[in-house]
């Protein structure tokens, strides 16, 4: 079985381009997702959150206050880059442990090519499981719009999570392929030549 990384910063449209590919027969497995599901009540990962980053992380229910947490990691600039570093830290080695049941249920189903979206694919080392990554790439602009949309974020807010991420020009330099998602592009045309190559290979 094939295992292709699947990256790109937030507002790039990894989620549409994932859609794309199942309809080839591709399945993708999102890692913010099981990030999401790991920490919607108590849990192992929530309470070494918590240890870290102080009690206000944890919300009512036992799960992570995402939106708190939010808060510390991007409240303070100067010290954002260390901080998303602690949590990766933090929440990878989870994240990688369901990955791993899912990879191999996937392989007990004889599913030929996988992917995994990870948006910090490189940061988190999981692009060493993969045996290629794709890095979806589109505009700064349009990136800061779709934030601001999807999450009710102003510019500036939307502008520090992008700029705490791998730029374009970096993602583009070390994947083995490029898929553009910008309003101009044409998304379906390149997933359609990529999927078929992959399948085929």
């Amino acid at each position: 079985m094939k295992v292709i990384g699947l990256c790109g910063g937030s507002g790039s449209g990894k989620g549409y381009i994932s859609h794309l590919f199942l309809q080839y027969g591709i399945p993708t497995l999102d890692t913010d997702a099981v990030y999401r599901t790991l920490t919607a009540g108590p849990s192992p990962c929530v309470s070494e959150l918590s240890a870290r980053f102080g009690a206000t992380v944890v919300g009512k229910d036992g799960g992570l206050d995402r939106a708190a947490l939010r808060g510390i990691i991007f409240g303070d600039k100067n010290a954002t880059a260390q901080k998303l570093a602690l949590l990766n830290r933090i929440t990878h080695k989870y994240i990688w442990k369901e990955t791993e049941k899912w990879l191999q249920a996937q392989r007990q189903a004889g599913t030929k090519v996988v992917l995994i979206d990870a948006p910090v694919l490189y940061e988190s080392g999981f692009d060493r499981a993969c045996e290629a990554v794709i890095a979806v790439l589109c505009p700064a602009e349009e990136r800061r719009r779709r934030i601001m949309s999807r999450d009710g974020l102003d510019s500036e807010s939307a502008q520090r999570r992008m700029d705490a991420q791998m730029p374009d020009e970096e993602l583009a330099g070390r994947a083995d392929y490029c898929i553009r998602n910008g309003p101009q592009d044409q998304p379906g045309m390149q997933v359609s030549a990529l999927a078929m190559q992959l399948l085929n290979e």
